[in-house]
């Protein structure tokens, strides 16, 4: 392993940019309005514990998780600037905890309120998912405030759950059914400095697929919840997508706190068989709506694409901690991925709303094919929403983008690492600065300045998509020596000012043959952004229209997402109008079958969009993989 560490949120600062005005959209408008909506709900009165049968907003097993991923959103924005209204918003959750947590340290809402004979019987009802979301709260808030009244009760409900599960085992299952609470006790650990956190952490971890009698859903089996297999064990991503992206997430944190090989082994087969084999081209995952799960190697079906935004961000963080473990471009290559298409497209371009799912095509009408049925499983929303009942994605999206300055940089004792390009400015050890300066992903130029790093590297991601790249100091183009991905460079100057250039051509790419669902397809791509088509820019039936992929395309500035429009060239297929026949425009008239002969294309200008702002112009038709002209 060749570990380093992350430049933290309290050192790094967005200054401008793409990323800058999503975090301040985050501040201004997402993070209020996702409180709003849990207060009407009555997520955060439930806090109170005076709920009643009979009464309405009956609490719910994950609510707790819900109000402990807003928390953590305040507290993230809290670190970056102190605003006592927020921190008022917070500080009176916490007052409510502690009058309302047990003397032995327990604390949930719905198994103290509605089913206090049932406390850890069950373990597929989310007692240790939340309890791990309400840890990793309470450790972002006294790294924000200094306050620490929220910390001290949640490790002494981490002392109980030490108690009753390891120490004297005293319930009805070894691992929760949903994973999480293994991630959190690491956080918990970094933060107390009390071992004892992270080997629970370990246990959880080690016991898992040791125990072939836990249960899980009526409706599935071992593998849905990753118990299949102990963890070493483990070579394929199974069953439901973000358990085991947090499970895999706590496996290579323990990897590097232990410098345990087998289990980095485990977690990089893992990793290359959902970068390889199981994940959509958006850096989506989990293809299927039922169990939310993985399936098959190749099986991405792009219409029935389930694709939780909270599997996007499960991908970001597994990927995150192996690239601290080692500096390697394909860690930092899908995080990539996944933000800018899998993770963003879970919110409105207005901050307000969010998809829990992220297809990469929509047919409206196709959501009423199940018509005669009294009950059945429609295809995904096409518009997203301010709450689900279940909302597990609105406050994980905006506590990742509260913290995303972040993920941006590790260093070593001898080497800066940029993973990710962000106008931002960072604080590096021992006095040193980092500047950065670009419009990336719009543009292709990022000036980096450095001062205070003369004598060490720096190492700048060159990503995978990237065919052409090209790093000047004072106009001199240097030689590039790749690293696992990484244009390593000694910085000689105090103050070195370094200009890096990624080309970012319109690119087409087509699937491995294996994958079914993408056969004879293409996507577009331009830099880490996958683009798509939407029938408001260019008509029904996108399936009817086929890309000149020869013929030159052009950007236009596109206000809607902030980046650019693809304007390509292409046509339409339309049926009849073969020559000397009376042209047939009319559906209802045309045959349903045809030689294909008697087929005629008109051209058609054909323009895509950002795929992550997808459905925010009304319901329409949108596609991600579309034919090529042959």
């Amino acid at each position: 392993m060749q570990p380093s560490q992350p430049i933290t949120l309290e050192h790094v600062q967005l200054t401008n940019g793409f990323w800058q005005q999503r975090q301040d959209l985050n501040r201004r408008v997402s993070v209020p309005n996702v409180y709003q909506r849990f207060a009407e709900s009555g997520r955060f009165e439930a806090f109170r514990f005076d709920w009643k049968p009979g009464m309405p907003n009956q609490p719910h097993i994950f609510w707790d998780s819900d109000a402990a991923k807003w928390i953590e959103s305040a507290s993230y924005l809290l670190q970056q600037q102190r605003d006592p209204a927020l921190e008022a918003q917070v500080d009176e959750l916490v007052d409510l905890i502690a009058a309302h947590q047990e003397p032995g340290g327990y604390f949930n809402i719905y198994f103290t309120v509605c089913q206090p004979d049932q406390r850890f019987q069950n373990r597929t009802e989310h007692e240790l998912y939340d309890a791990g979301h309400l840890i990793e709260a309470a450790v972002a808030y006294a790294r924000a405030t200094g306050k620490e009244k929220f910390l001290g009760l949640m490790c002494r409900y981490a002392d109980y759950i030490e108690e009753v599960f390891k120490t004297h085992h005293q319930t009805a299952f070894y691992t929760p059914g949903h994973e999480e609470i293994e991630l959190a006790l690491v956080k918990l650990w970094h933060y107390t400095g009390e071992r004892r956190y992270l080997e629970l952490s370990k246990w959880f971890v080690e016991e898992r697929g040791r125990h072939p009698e836990e249960k899980t859903y009526d409706y599935a089996n071992a593998r849905y919840d990753q118990h299949h297999l102990p963890v070493r064990e483990q070579t394929t991503a199974e069953g439901h997508a973000v358990r085991a992206m947090y499970l895999y997430t706590a496996m290579a944190d323990l990897a590097g706190e232990y410098q345990d090989q087998s289990l980095l082994d485990a977690c990089l087969r893992l990793f290359d068989n959902i970068t390889q084999r199981r994940m959509y081209i958006t850096g989506g995952i989990g293809s299927a709506r039922q169990g939310e799960a993985f399936t098959l190697d190749y099986d991405l079906p792009n219409l029935t694409a389930y694709t939780e935004s909270c599997a996007a961000i499960g991908l970001m963080l597994f990927s995150w901690r192996l690239l601290q473990l080692k500096p390697d471009r394909r860690f930092a290559d899908a995080f990539e991925r996944a933000m800018y298409n899998g993770f963003i497209s879970g919110i409105s371009l207005d901050g307000k709303a969010f998809f829990y799912e992220n297809p990469l095509e929509i047919v409206p009408e196709l959501r009423q094919r199940d018509a005669s049925l009294k009950e059945s499983r429609p295809l995904a929303a096409t518009q997203r929403s301010e709450l689900f009942s279940c909302s597990c994605c609105p406050p994980n999206i905006t506590r990742i983008l509260a913290s995303l300055s972040s993920y941006l940089y590790t260093q070593s004792q001898d080497t800066l690492y940029i993973h990710q390009y962000m106008a931002s400015q960072a604080q590096l050890t021992a006095g040193a600065r980092l500047t950065v300066e670009t419009d990336y992903p719009r543009g292709e130029s990022i000036s980096l300045r450095l001062q205070g790093w003369s004598g060490r590297r720096l190492a700048l991601r060159i990503p995978g998509w990237c065919r052409h790249y090209e790093l000047t100091q004072d106009g001199h183009k240097l030689p590039l020596q790749l690293e696992n991905g990484y244009a390593v460079v000694l910085v000689e100057a105090e103050d070195c000012q370094l200009q890096l250039t990624l080309a970012q051509p319109v690119t087409f790419y087509a699937a491995q043959a294996a994958v079914r669902a993408d056969a004879g397809k293409v996507a577009v791509v331009r830099g880490p952004v996958v683009y798509c088509a939407e029938a408001i820019d260019n008509g029904p039936d996108l399936w009817a229209l086929t890309l000149d992929t020869t013929a030159a395309s052009w950007l236009e500035p596109d206000a809607l997402s902030g980046l650019d429009r693809i304007v390509l060239s292409g046509y339409r297929q339309q049926q009849g109008a073969a020559a000397g026949e009376e042209d047939l425009r009319d559906k209802q008239s045309e045959p349903l079958y045809l030689p294909q002969s008697d087929l005629n294309e008109t051209p058609q200008t054909i323009r895509l969009i950002p795929y992550f702002a997808f459905a925010n112009r009304g319901e329409t038709e949108m596609a991600v993989w579309l034919r090529p002209h042959l």
